[in-house]
């Protein structure tokens, strides 16, 4: 496969297709809203990849690359599909970093990039309802899908001799997908879901949904919201009302905002993100230096994204999306010359001779079954007011 897409690249070079120019990424995600505390550290991952591959002065005969951002707010579809369009028909982006929330990112795939034929990679958004949304090939992610973190949830659970749980998740795409399938996987190996209830955003009382958890019981809470809104609400309602005194938190609450808002209080607690500890981790986080927290949630899966557009295109030997998608899956996977963060100017060098790269980054990218990521966990626990990772699963 990798060497039909080389050819064809070989082929679109010796016809003149790739010129020097500069080529606008849109960058959009959630910078206000319920997970406002993430995306600064998001974006700043996807613009390294940027700004890395511009200084090196590789990318399609001297191209550089300018990074448009756009909020998507994470929880309402029409802003977020309305910026999409401003940066599609306005700004003329070549692709999109993001976006992040699983309901407004199926949201611009349907209503903006699939009917402007423009890639989106999105290194958050995990519902998994978006495997199988039309999409044109067009549409790709570095997290894994919920589905699979159901069932790393519901097997750390187990394992800590949790035989029972209440759930509160926030009503979107991305909380029900993942109550479900965490629910699902909880209880094919013994578990017991107490109950199983959505919660909204930025409401003033939560102390009915709370009430309605603590009847249904359980030895601990799963929070499967938001850590800025909602979710954080909910968790701060149950400690006030003295309703659970442990949690479990999945990837939209894993932040530096909860320890900080919530600090000792929720000691004893577990989560787990998306993360790995392949080498091009720590690279990563060394190469984000003072500038950004490198380790915060989705910034790796960010930085990743953006470098898998870029180094397509330059597979492709052009910038237009209607090509470079094919070539996606190409420099993300094996064979081909492993590439780490800080690399990408010699990846498209190894691109620009024919040969072949398989973009390692800072998350291990595999991508499988059609644009989704294989991917690794982060378990973290809550310690003396920390946030601490204790392993990778």
């Amino acid at each position: 496969m990798k060497k039909l897409l080389l050819a064809t690249a070989a082929t679109a070079l010796m016809a003149g297709a790739a010129t020097a120019e500069d080529i606008k990424i849109g960058v959009i995600l959630g910078f206000t809203g319920p997970i406002e505390s993430l995306t600064p550290d998001m974006a700043a991952g996807a613009e390294l990849a940027m700004a890395e591959v511009s200084a090196s002065g590789k990318l399609l005969d001297g191209s550089t690359v300018t990074p448009i951002r756009a909020d998507s707010t994470c929880v309402d579809a029409a802003a977020a599909t309305t910026a999409a369009e401003r940066l599609i028909t306005g700004e003329g982006v070549k692709g999109i970093m993001g976006a992040d929330c699983s309901g407004v990112t199926g949201a611009i795939l349907a209503n903006a990039a699939l009917p402007n034929g423009v890639v989106m990679v999105s290194p958050s958004a995990t519902s998994p309802g978006l495997s199988t949304a039309e999409d044109n090939g067009l549409f790709f992610r570095t997290a894994p899908s919920d589905a699979r973190q159901g069932v790393v949830m519901a097997e750390l659970l187990k394992e800590q001799g949790v035989g029972s749980v209440a759930i509160s998740y926030i009503n979107s795409d991305y909380g029900k997908g993942l109550a479900d399938s965490f629910q699902a996987a909880f209880e094919a190996i013994g578990g017991t879901v107490t109950i199983s209830a959505a919660h909204e955003v930025g409401k003033g009382d939560y102390s009915a949904e709370v009430a309605a958890l603590a009847s249904a019981g359980g030895e601990r809470l799963v929070v499967a919201g938001y850590v800025d809104q909602g979710g954080g609400d909910i968790v701060r309602a149950a400690i006030d009302a003295g309703a659970f005194d442990t949690f479990h938190f999945p990837d939209g609450m894993i932040g530096d905002a909860l320890p900080a808002t919530f600090g000792t209080e929720i000691d004893g607690s577990f989560g787990q993100a998306p993360g790995s500890d392949n080498p091009g981790y720590a690279t990563f986080v060394e190469l984000a230096g003072d500038a950004f927290n490198g380790q915060g949630t989705y910034a790796a899966e960010s930085y990743d994204a953006a470098a898998l557009i870029l180094l397509a295109m330059q597979a492709a030997g052009t910038s237009d999306p209607a090509v470079y998608k094919d070539f996606l899956e190409g420099v993300a996977n094996a064979p081909g010359e492993p590439i780490m963060p800080g690399e990408l100017g010699k990846a498209l060098e190894i691109l620009a001779a024919g040969g072949d790269v398989d973009l390692v980054g800072a998350t291990g990218v595999e991508l499988v079954n059609g644009g989704e990521a294989a991917g690794s966990y982060r378990v973290v626990t809550f310690k003396e007011g920390n946030m601490e990772t204790v392993e990778y699963r």
